[in-house]
């Protein structure tokens, strides 16, 4: 492991302020989380995307939230094929073992992932469609909603209808787990999608009965 090397001071510094503050303000706080286990009450499915600070927009304190995050939130259809699945592990965890009663995916504005997505399905990323390519593997996931896109509008707005596509095709493909679609039937989980403006600070949940999304 000497590949390794020490955090950076930055990080340090960061640290030791938490633990002299937040930390040492909540100790029994954390105390009670160590010892009696997590009990969140939602899952979140978001993006890696540094921007999206999924705890601050929710205000959600520790233990509140058990939060997954990939390349553009998406969710890979059910595939009990032996292999690597690391977002339907945690899936798998969050509705059979914490039993969450809540799961919401939540995409966000100007998504690199959705973006590299779009130039890919137009051709003009031919880098995304080598067979060596994590993050071009990953958003063939998103090729339907690139399909479903009116192809008369201009791209900041296929862009943005994009993002919300994969939303909701990340909702479709939750309801090919076995697990999520019997806890959906018995009514001890449910589904929502989001979407977050990060330029503005608007939120906008997507309505099943109009397939659109609406500002909150």
């Amino acid at each position: 492991m000497d590949h390794a090397r020490p955090l950076p001071t930055y990080l340090l510094q960061r640290f030791h302020g938490w633990k002299a503050t937040a930390f040492s303000e909540n100790k029994s706080w954390y105390r009670r989380l160590a010892e009696e286990g997590q009990r969140p009450r939602a899952m979140v499915i978001a993006c890696c995307d540094s921007r999206v600070h999924v705890t601050s927009i929710f205000g959600a304190e520790q233990g509140e939230f058990f939060i997954h995050r990939n390349i553009a939130n998406l969710v890979p259809p059910h595939a009990p094929d032996g292999d690597h699945h690391g977002t339907s592990a945690a899936i798998e965890y969050a509705v059979t073992a914490l039993k969450v009663s809540n799961l919401l995916v939540l995409g966000h504005s100007n998504c690199g992932g959705v973006k590299g997505c779009h130039d890919m399905c137009a051709g003009t990323a031919p880098e995304l469609e080598e067979k060596t390519s994590y993050v071009g593997r990953w958003m063939d996931m998103l090729r339907p909603g690139y399909e479903r896109l009116a192809p008369e509008e201009n791209e900041a707005k296929r862009l943005r209808m994009l993002e919300k596509e994969a939303i909701k095709i990340s909702l479709e493909n939750l309801m090919t787990f076995p697990f999520v679609a019997e806890a959906v039937k018995a009514e001890t989980l449910a589904l929502h999608g989001a979407w977050f403006d990060i330029r503005d600070g608007e939120l906008e949940v997507f309505d099943v009965a109009s397939n659109h999304f609406v500002p909150v």
